[in-house]
């Protein structure tokens, strides 16, 4: 009798330790990126926006300018892309990453003076569908 209580506190004790170490839900331990890394077999490392969307680059900006070439339709194409706080992997520099006020008055994040852009083709994370549009559009390698 005593040896089956025993395995049977054992095996409740064990338990409760499964338990709790699936519970503890730590958020310091879980970081959201504002911007990630991700890796396509022919384009090899590019951005990519905190759900895994495609971040392009203009190739009509001027890099550090502090202006974007891009208004009206070409915006409704390519929306911008702003992070208020940027948070991204140890393979980056958050110093990269600095913003913009758009002739508009919206904020536009650049990185290393560039500034971002998503493309309205894109539907899922990964998918680089604006890569070379028109000969000026281009993912981001870091």
């Amino acid at each position: 009798m005593k040896n089956l209580r025993f395995q049977t506190l054992l095996a409740l004790a064990l338990l409760a330790t499964v338990v709790a170490a699936y519970a503890y839900d730590d958020p310091a331990t879980e970081t959201e990126y504002t911007v990630n890394l991700a890796t396509d077999g022919t384009l090899g490392t590019f951005l990519v926006d905190g759900e895994g969307m495609t971040l392009y680059r203009f190739a009509t900006d001027v890099s550090g300018s502090g202006l974007s070439a891009c208004y009206d339709d070409c915006a409704e194409r390519w929306p911008i892309f702003f992070a208020e706080e940027i948070a991204v992997p140890a393979e980056l520099e958050q110093t990269d990453f600095n913003g913009i006020v758009r002739d508009d008055g919206t904020f536009q994040t650049t990185y290393k003076g560039w500034p971002l852009y998503r493309y309205f083709e894109d539907k899922a994370p990964g998918d680089v569908r604006g890569q070379g549009v028109g000969g000026v559009w281009f993912v981001v390698s870091p």
